[in-house]
């Protein structure tokens, strides 16, 4: 299997990041965003159509370590997303400076989350991205709304930011894949 990057413009880096990284962060935040998959020999490739932050009014609880979107919300997103006929991408924040990963609560989400994103959007793969202040990392349902493999980087102009991996060395997300 090949390698799985998203690619977003540089404004629209800087502006996820500023929405998810605060000078004050008190509580996690989040946003999506709509992308079309553009597979070629070597790679998945995800491009930016649009994104949208998460609101105060979105999330039905939050704190410095966990939320929970507002069914509202998600049903907001899953139609915007379906009418875009476009994959959806969740991004969130994590707090301090320590190393970069998705949480056990994260995971455990995913769990329940994921396949319902599947069913929803016939199957179109399901990226998600945590952020800190020191990096991120990603993972990516391409075929099995039970199986990520890790997000290979983010392309922002012609760079090629790193994800931190500790999610896949940590939890056991090894990927099947010959990169």
């Amino acid at each position: 299997m090949s390698q799985s990057l998203l690619k977003i413009p540089k404004t629209v880096q800087t502006d996820i990041w500023a929405h998810l990284l605060p000078k004050r962060l008190r509580f996690e935040e989040a946003a999506f965003m709509f992308v079309r998959r553009e597979p070629e020999d070597n790679a998945e490739y995800f491009s930016y159509l649009e994104w949208t932050p998460v609101p105060p009014k979105g999330f039905l609880s939050r704190s410095g370590f966990h939320f929970e979107l507002t069914d509202e919300m998600r049903a907001s997103v899953i139609k915007q997303a379906h009418d875009l006929g476009a994959s959806l991408v969740e991004f969130h924040s994590h707090k301090g400076r320590r190393s970069t990963e998705f949480s056990l609560s994260d995971l455990q989400g995913f769990r329940e989350f994921v396949p319902h994103i599947w069913w929803r959007l016939k199957g179109r793969p399901y990226i998600a991205v945590v952020v800190s202040r020191s990096g991120f990392d990603g993972l990516v349902w391409m075929t099995d709304p039970s199986d990520p493999q890790r997000l290979d980087g983010i392309i922002v102009e012609k760079s090629t930011l790193k994800p931190t991996k500790l999610t896949s060395l940590r939890y056991g997300y090894y990927d099947k894949r010959t990169v």
